[in-house]
C-alpha cells in the first residue's frame, strides 16, 4: 500500500516560496495598521476623527425603513450563534469533506485568532459606540467584529478557492457588513477600517506559513476528485 502523497511536493514552485515573500510582511503591517488606527482614535480627545462624525451624520440623515431589514439581517448573520458557531462549523465540515484538512484548519484557526485580536483591542482602546445605535452590541466600538469577520471569511476562502467569482462574493459580503454596521450606528466608520484590516491581516498571516500545504492539498484535491457514494473505479481492460 503506498503512502498519501504530502501536499508540500505537490505544491506548485510559487507556493513553496510564499513564505519567504510578502503575504507575511503585508499580512504584519495591516494588523499595526490597524493597531495604530485605533491608538489615534482614542489620542483624540473626542474619541472621533471628522470622517467618522461626517459619515455618521449622513448615515443617520438617510436612515429609511427598506435599509433597516437588511442591515438587521446582516447584524445576525454576522454574530450570535448562526456567525459564531453554525457558518463557520458548515464550513469546515464542507471543507473535511472535500478532503482538504488543511484548509479547514487555516479556516477555524483564523477565525478563532481574528476574534480574539478584536476583544483584545476592544478592552484595550474602549472606544464608545455611536450614540444612535439601532441594536444592542458589547463593550467596545474598536474595531468592528462583524467586518472583522467577514473579511477574514472573505480572504480564507478566497486563498483556498482561488476563483475570481469568491473574490468578489467575498468583496461583496464583506462591504455590504461594513455598510451595515455604520447605517445601524453600532460603529463609526473607522472601526469598520480597523475590522477590515484585522480580518485580512490575520488570514495572510496565517497563510505564509502553510501557503505550500494548501496549495499541495488543492493540487492533490483536483486529481483524486471524490467518487460518488456507491460507485466502484472504472476496471482498466
Amino acid at each position: 500500500m503506498t503512502s498519501p502523497e504530502a501536499p508540500e511536493r505537490a505544491a506548485t514552485p510559487s507556493a513553496r516560496r510564499i513564505s519567504r515573500r510578502w503575504p507575511l510582511i503585508s499580512g504584519v503591517l495591516a494588523l499595526a495598521l490597524a493597531a495604530a488606527l485605533g491608538s489615534l482614535v482614542v489620542a483624540r480627545s473626542s474619541g472621533l476623527l471628522e470622517i467618522d462624525t461626517e459619515w455618521m451624520n449622513e448615515i443617520v440623515e438617510h436612515r429609511a425603513p427598506v435599509w433597516e431589514v437588511p442591515s438587521l439581517f446582516m447584524n445576525y448573520l454576522g454574530a450570535g450563534v448562526l456567525g459564531v458557531f453554525v457558518i463557520p462549523g458548515a464550513v469546515v465540515l464542507v471543507l473535511l469533506y472535500l478532503r482538504r484538512p488543511w484548509a479547514a484548519a487555516y479556516f477555524l484557526v483564523a477565525t478563532i485568532v481574528s476574534a480574539g485580536i478584536v476583544q483584545l483591542l476592544k478592552h484595550a482602546f474602549g472606544r464608545a459606540r455611536p450614540l444612535d445605535i439601532l441594536v444592542t452590541s458589547d463593550f467596545g466600538s474598536f474595531p468592528s467584529g462583524h467586518v472583522a469577520n467577514a473579511a477574514t471569511m472573505a480572504v480564507v476562502l478566497g486563498i483556498i478557492f482561488p476563483r475570481v467569482w469568491v473574490w468578489v462574493a467575498g468583496l461583496a459580503y464583506t462591504l455590504i457588513m461594513l455598510l451595515s454596521r455604520t447605517y445601524l450606528g453600532a460603529h463609526w466608520l473607522t472601526d469598520t477600517f480597523g475590522g477590515l484590516l484585522i480580518g485580512a491581516g490575520v488570514a495572510v498571516v496565517l497563510w505564509a506559513p502553510i501557503a505550500a500545504k494548501l496549495d499541495g492539498e488543492r493540487q492533490l484535491a483536483r486529481r483524486h476528485p471524490l467518487r460518488k457514494r456507491g460507485s466502484k473505479p472504472t476496471e482498466s481492460p
